[in-house]
């Protein structure tokens, strides 16, 4: 196997860049999406939430394959052309930001309503009663299930390969055709793809640690 990821190695580190760089900016930027939405879900108006409410139940109800495949070969026909990577990164960050809506909206309502009205009756304003009492609150309570889904979106880039991105498993594919040693191949990527994975563990622990340690 030593001969092979030598051979592979110049393609594998440039795909562990582009699944980094895919997992990661779709996470920041599906996060500030999903924040909005779940700002929309909690809101008085009726037409925002219904318009979150629709928005989530599509991209969650939908496999994540489809999502890419439609991006990527449907849109072209509105007059919408994307290269691989950025046709990837748009479906990977609208699927991510329906669940991390989710769970930031949990942890929102995860928090005493009793301090929004301290809050209100103070004369704090909502956006600072959310961006300094609401948010550092519900992002410990939100921080496990965010740090799971991170993991998830770091193996869901897998699929970016069916519309050619060079990442990880299109490396495999593109090795395992050319030497027809499949098998040494995806199980290469598979240990890579479980060391990022292990270290995402190891940093959600630690920031899991950090944030509740004065809450003992």
């Amino acid at each position: 196997m030593y001969d092979l990821f030598i051979r592979a190695l110049p393609l594998l580190k440039t795909a562990i860049l582009v699944t980094l760089g895919l997992g990661i900016s779709s996470f920041i930027l599906g996060s500030i999406v999903g924040m909005g939405v779940a700002l929309m879900r909690n809101s008085a108006s009726r037409i925002l939430n219904v318009i979150a409410f629709v928005y989530v139940s599509i991209f969650r109800g939908t496999p994540l394959l489809v999502q890419i495949l439609l991006v990527y070969f449907a849109l072209p026909s509105y007059g919408i052309n994307l290269e691989p990577i950025p046709a990837a990164l748009l479906a990977l960050t609208l699927f991510s930001a329906s669940y991390l809506s989710e769970i930031f909206r949990a942890g929102i309502n995860s928090v005493d309503q009793g301090q929004w009205e301290a809050a209100e009756s103070m004369g704090i304003g909502y956006w600072t009663c959310l961006r300094r009492i609401i948010w550092p609150q519900a992002f410990r309570i939100a921080l496990p299930p965010l740090g799971s889904r991170f993991i998830a979106l770091m193996k869901d880039t897998s699929l970016a390969s069916t519309v050619t991105v060079v990442e990880l498993t299109r490396v495999a594919e593109l090795i395992g055709a050319t030497t027809f040693r499949y098998m040494e191949m995806f199980l290469m990527v598979g240990i890579i793809y479980w060391v990022i994975n292990q270290s995402l563990t190891l940093l959600q622990v630690w920031l899991e640690v950090k944030l509740t340690r004065h809450m003992k």
